[in-house]
C-alpha cells in the first residue's frame, strides 16, 4: 500500500515519533532570527552550510540591512564581504539583493505566503520554502535537508536517492500534523548521533529501530 512498507507498520512508526519526542521535546530550528525577514534570509544562507556558520554572520548583516528595502539597495561586493565564511557566498550575495529587490517591489516588503510566489524567489527552493511555510504555521511542510536525508535513509524510512522523492515517502508514511516536528528532530538526530562520519551506532536510543545499525 502507498505510505507502507514491511519494515514500518504504523506501531514502529508511532514508538520512532514517540522516542524522537523524548529525545528532542523542544524542536525548533538552530537558526537565530527575530523576524520573517531574517528567517527568510537565514534559510536562504544556511543552503550548503551549517546553522553555526549562518548565526556567526547574520549579526552584522541584519545590522547593516534590517529589512528587504535596505537589502535591496545594497551591493553584492558589500553583502559579499560580510557572508563571506558562509558557503557559496557570491551567489548568494547576489541572491539577497536580488530577493530584497522583488520583495520590496513585488510583494509589499513582507515574505510571500504562497508557495509559488515564495519559490519565485532567487534562492529560494522547495525545501527552503518548506522550511518558512512550516516555521510560519502556513501550511503543513516536511524540509528534507542533508541531516533528513541521511537519518531517514538509515533508517529506511525512505529508499529513494532524489530528495524530493524522499520528501515524498516521508509525507507518505507520517500524518501532516508531525512533518514540522518530525523535521527538527531528525536534524537534532542527525547533528548530535547520526552524523554523516562515525555515527555514534553504539549510544543510539534508536538503535533497535534502525535497519542500518552496525553492532561492530
Amino acid at each position: 500500500m502507498k505510505g507502507r512498507s514491511k519494515f514500518w507498520p504504523e506501531q514502529r512508526k508511532e514508538e520512532l515519533v514517540d522516542l524522537l519526542a523524548e529525545l528532542y521535546p523542544d524542536p525548533h530550528s538552530e537558526l537565530n532570527f527575530k523576524n520573517d525577514y531574517q528567517l527568510l534570509i537565514s534559510v536562504i544562507l544556511s543552503a550548503q552550510c551549517t546553522d553555526k556558520k549562518v548565526n556567526e554572520v547574520t549579526p552584522e548583516l541584519f545590522a547593516r540591512f534590517p529589512d528587504f528595502q535596505s537589502l535591496a539597495q545594497g551591493t553584492e561586493d558589500e553583502i559579499s564581504t560580510l557572508i563571506r565564511q558562509v558557503n557559496y557566498y557570491r551567489s548568494k550575495a547576489r541572491h539577497l539583493v536580488q530577493t530584497g529587490m522583488m520583495v520590496s517591489e513585488q510583494f509589499g516588503g513582507e515574505v510571500p505566503v504562497q508557495r509559488k510566489e515564495l519559490e519565485s524567489l532567487p534562492g529560494v527552493g522547495r525545501k527552503t520554502a518548506n522550511v518558512i511555510l512550516s516555521e510560519k504555521g502556513i501550511e503543513p511542510a516536511l524540509a528534507v535537508d542533508t541531516h533528513v536525508y541521511r537519518v531517514s535513509r538509515r533508517l529506511k524510512l525512505a529508499t529513494r536517492k532524489d530528495r524530493d522523492r524522499v520528501e515524498q515517502q516521508l509525507r507518505e508514511k507520517f500524518p501532516p500534523h508531525t512533518w514540522r516536528d518530525l523535521h527538527h528532530r531528525l536534524i537534532f538526530h542527525g547533528r548530535r548521533v547520526c552524523k554523516a562520519q562515525n555515527p555514534l551506532c553504539s549510544s543510539c536510543a534508536l538503535s533497535h529501530l534502525c535497519p542500518s545499525f552496525c553492532r561492530t
